[in-house]
């Protein structure tokens, strides 16, 4: 085995404008029947998102410790196709779809090598500590523009597909 200099959570990454993070299917992450219980994809889309955030260079800690604001899904709305079972390596491939003054609109899926298990389409509020709706930072704003999803520049598909 290889040392490893620092141990480090495993962390996704942008390949162009999308963010790709990877998730293991662990046994707490199933039912009795050996799939992943429903309500664990929105956890491993949290994590994703969570995580994109960062790789964009917004610090939701710093923020929220500062007094400042949180995001918090104001909708949801999910599709599953096809079930995750124990030991699945599983990518959340998430986009940028649109970018509101107080929120971002963010369509994730759950992918199983290029299968896709679960598709959600999420808006993701700002809200203060009061929880009413504050405009995005600047700065969030530009980051999240440059990022946004466009299929027709890449020649890629949505990844909309209901079939």
């Amino acid at each position: 085995m290889t040392a490893v200099a620092t141990d480090q959570p495993v962390e996704g990454r942008f390949d162009g404008r999308e963010h790709r993070f990877p998730v293991r299917v662990y046994f707490e992450d199933t039912d009795l029947s050996g799939v992943v219980y429903h309500a664990n994809y929105l956890r491993f889309m949290e994590r994703a998102r969570s995580d994109m955030l960062r790789l964009v260079g917004i610090d939701q800690r710093a923020t929220m410790e500062a007094g400042g604001s949180a995001y918090a899904v104001a909708e949801l709305a999910i599709k599953y196709r096809r079930p995750a079972r124990l030991d699945d390596a599983l990518i959340v491939v998430s986009r940028l779809i649109q970018v509101r003054a107080a929120a971002v609109a963010i369509h994730q899926r759950v992918m199983r090598g290029s299968e896709w298990l679960a598709a959600a389409d999420v808006v993701a509020a700002l809200v203060g500590p009061d929880g009413r709706p504050r405009r995005q930072p600047a700065a969030w704003v530009s980051a999240y523009e440059a990022l946004i999803w466009q299929p027709e520049a890449t020649g890629a598909n949505t990844g909309d597909e209901t079939d």
